[in-house]
Parts: C-alpha cells; structure tokens; sequence
C-alpha cells in the first residue's frame, strides 16, 4: 500500500463505511494522533463501499479488509515494523477487481496513497474472500466476517450518562485513517480474532471505532 504514479487511471470515488478493532485501550490514542495504548499496536481494519466507481465500473455493495500491525506512532512518522495483509471481495468481478487493488493498492492516488505512504507496511499476503461487513443503522453495533480467518464485532460505546440511543463521538480527529472531514463514533470491541497471513490473535473489550469514507482520486 505504497503511493504509485497515477497516469492512466480514470477518475474514481468511493464512500461507505470503515471501522476498526484493535488492541488499544479504549478510546485508541491513534485516533488522536498519539502513540498506541501499550506501545504497538494491531488489528482489523474494514471497509463496506456503500457507492463507488472507477471510471465506468461500478463498485457498490463491495467489501475490503486488511490486517495491520505496527510499532510507534505512525501519524508522528515515528513508526517500525509495519505488516499488512488485505482480502478482497470475492464476489468482485474481473474490473472490480482491478479497480479495487488500485485503489487500495495506492496506485489510483487519493487518500488511500497517501496513508498508504505514511503507514509503509510491509505487504504479508493477499487474497480475494467472502467477506462480509454489517453496520447497524442506528450505529450501534458493526460486523465483519471471514470464516475460519476473521471475526471483529463492536458495540458503540455508553456510559451512565450518555443519553439513551446517543452515540460517543469525535469531530476532526487528528488521525483518522479515512482521511479528514469524518466523524468517529465510538465502541467496544465484543470480538476482536484474526489466524490469517501470520496475524494471529483472539481478544475482547478493546478499542473500536467506526468513520465514514468519502474519497475521489487520482489527486
């Protein structure tokens, strides 16, 4: 997920629903533009594009889910050891899926370059899979599913006094990975398991967080 020349890619726009699920103590500091809970950090990453295209072709309903890890803080450029793993939807057809490894690959530019550049991992695998993403309307829970690989699910977050169906949320987060302008509703991670490409892990009661994504390239 490095930045790549942009020549000879149509105009492109993506906008849907990405959230996470990672080790940190709640609320992540990463969101805020600071080192992780307990100094690195690792998890799921999930995107459902809800409206989206590439040039002529269509990519609603599709899905993207990537495994990271990484030491520091990234936004501080003050990172090591960053992995990647990213799963493709597999009811993509042959174009959806060209377009979607070049726009989450970085090639197609926009902010997936970009966070791709600074993030720098080190790609462990990749593959095409059943994925499934789920956000509940109201906000208050979000899934996503690779069978036998992947399981993160979350609750929003509540408290005694949070108002009864009010969500935890920040505005203009200093290090949102949908890039900025979004807003970050946050959770409770209820299932946080991943045995895939190296990652492995199995955990509950961390940090999650849910943004929308608007995004338009090549910029």
């Amino acid at each position: 997920m490095t930045e790549q020349p942009t020549t000879g890619h149509p105009p492109w726009h993506l906008a849907g629903d990405w959230f996470d699920v990672c080790k940190c103590a709640i609320p992540c500091p990463c969101t805020f533009a600071q080192a992780p809970t307990y100094g690195d950090c690792e998890g799921v990453l999930a995107w459902h594009v809800r409206e989206g295209n590439f040039g002529d072709v269509r990519l609603d309903g599709l899905n993207v889910l990537m495994l990271g890890s990484f030491v520091g803080n990234v936004w501080a450029h003050e990172h090591t050891d960053a992995y990647a793993a990213v799963f493709f939807d597999e009811r993509a057809d042959e174009q959806q899926r060209a377009a979607l490894q070049a726009i989450f690959g970085g090639e197609a530019g926009g902010w997936p370059a970009e966070f791709g550049e600074m993030l720098g991992p080190e790609m462990r695998g990749m593959d095409f899979a059943p994925i499934r993403i789920e956000v509940d309307e109201d906000m208050s829970a979000w899934r996503a599913e690779i069978p036998g690989k992947v399981m993160a699910t979350a609750e929003a977050l509540t408290g005694p006094t949070t108002p009864e169906g009010a969500r935890v949320q920040v505005h203009n987060a200093p290090g949102a990975e949908v890039g900025p302008g979004q807003i970050a509703t946050w959770g409770r991670a209820t299932t946080d398991r991943a045995d895939a490409f190296g990652f492995t892990w199995d955990r509950s009661g961390k940090s999650s967080k849910h943004f929308s994504f608007d995004w338009t390239g090549p910029t």
